[in-house]
């Protein structure tokens, strides 16, 4: 085994080759054969290099995943056997391990009634408690947003192999987009039980398989290479979204923020800004009042401020900043925003707008190139608003009605 334990690199390029062989067919069986000793070596470290380096090459997103769910069902059992740490209690990853062990008894009780719904799919009762299971795993979007907004930049921050965080992503949005899909086609007069078992099947296979991933994979290495104290940070940070099945209890924050309070410094100086001056707290104040939600990037696509309204549209987390805005939006996406981005450096487009539906709000999305007095450019600010009920206006209001 010393062939692989004493060149990292080497073992590396062994994994890299068996798994290219893996996502291109070319004779699996063979390929598991000869290589069944590295097989038996990899660890969770191996995973995320390879994962990484497979992102590289450029290979299409879909076929990127289909082929990680196949290699790593071979790397299965070695993983799975593994000694790693666990997180102790009462710590970030923690309450994420809780939130998972929530999400197996909730799949656990769709079993039997995706089998009774089977049995017998003409029962509109059974059909009903189907889709009730499946909006309550609606709910575990927050564990995923959690990590996009908390974990996710940090690793991008710390680790040169950070891109496995990107495929992972991918993997939530397929999540996210088959339970909105089954839960509307059980709410269908006749809902297709082929239909149904389909996206069940799609949904089971990959929150188990995140899940495994996060607490054999991601949350060992995370365990390696963050120091404690920036994990409670990060704890903290969690306190601006919301938790699905499990939170941190209000008591054991407030311990964290006691203990890592800081002395602010009194002597701010105020901030010139040509048509009056205002302190940093004075800009915050008048930003947070603002009923939209306020991002900036900078020239250099990296996230410098974000403002934090009483109510956000898009979840936002201190560890975003300094974030490359890339980063911040699924692979199935990022190619809209540097679309823009480009044509605002070039100073083709000034700004871009969309419109879309959210939990029932209608929702404005502005971007808007930011160019300083000689018109050089300096960023893009979003700007996001709920219009649900400006929409709605007729008319005019002149008078002042409280009544």
């Amino acid at each position: 085994m010393s062939e692989f334990t004493n060149n990292q690199k080497a073992k590396n390029d062994k994994i890299l080759s068996f798994c290219l062989k893996i996502l291109k067919g070319e004779k699996p069986a063979e390929a598991v054969k000869n290589n069944q000793r590295l097989i038996d070596t990899v660890n969770f470290r191996d995973i995320i290099t390879v994962t990484d380096n497979l992102q590289k090459l450029g290979i299409d997103m879909e076929e990127l995943k289909t082929g990680v769910n196949k290699f790593l069902n071979l790397f299965y059992k070695t993983l799975n056997s593994n000694n790693v740490e666990l997180p102790s209690k009462d710590t970030f990853l923690y309450f994420l391990v809780k939130d998972n062990q929530e999400l197996d008894k909730r799949l656990k009780a769709i079993r039997p009634l995706l089998l009774q719904y089977n049995k017998d799919n003409v029962n509109k009762t059974t059909a009903a408690k189907l889709k009730e299971a499946f909006g309550e795993l609606t709910v575990f979007e927050n564990h995923y947003i959690i990590k996009e907004n908390i974990i996710f930049p940090e690793l991008e921050k710390r680790w040169d192999d950070y891109r496995c965080v990107k495929i992972m992503w991918s993997f939530h949005d397929d999540i996210r987009k088959n339970i909105k899909s089954i839960i509307r086609e059980l709410d269908k007069k006749n809902p297709d039980p082929k239909t149904v078992n389909r996206l069940a099947g799609y949904i089971f296979f990959n929150m188990y398989a995140i899940k495994f991933r996060e607490e054999k994979i991601l949350f060992p290495r995370i365990l390696e290479t963050i120091p404690n104290e920036k994990l409670n940070a990060m704890l903290l940070e969690s306190e601006d979204l919301d938790w699905a099945f499990v939170s941190p209890p209000a008591t054991l924050l407030k311990r964290l923020k006691k203990g890592g309070q800081n002395i602010e410094n009194k002597d701010v100086q105020s901030v010139d800004l040509k048509t009056g001056k205002l302190f940093p707290e004075q800009i915050r104040w008048m930003m947070n009042h603002l009923p939209v939600d306020v991002t900036y990037v900078d020239e250099n696509n990296k996230v410098r401020y974000f403002s934090t309204p009483k109510k956000r549209i898009f979840p936002r987390t201190v560890a975003v900043i300094e974030r490359d805005v890339r980063n911040c939006h699924p692979h199935e996406s990022v190619h809209v925003v540097e679309k823009i981005v480009e044509a605002f450096r070039k100073g083709e487009k000034d700004h871009a707008d969309f419109w879309i539906n959210m939990k029932g709000e209608m929702i404005y999305i502005r971007y808007f190139a930011i160019r300083d007095e000689e018109g050089n450019y300096r960023g893009v600010l979003e700007v996001s608003q709920e219009v649900t009920e400006i929409r709605k206006l007729k008319g005019e209001q002149r008078l002042l009605d409280w009544e």
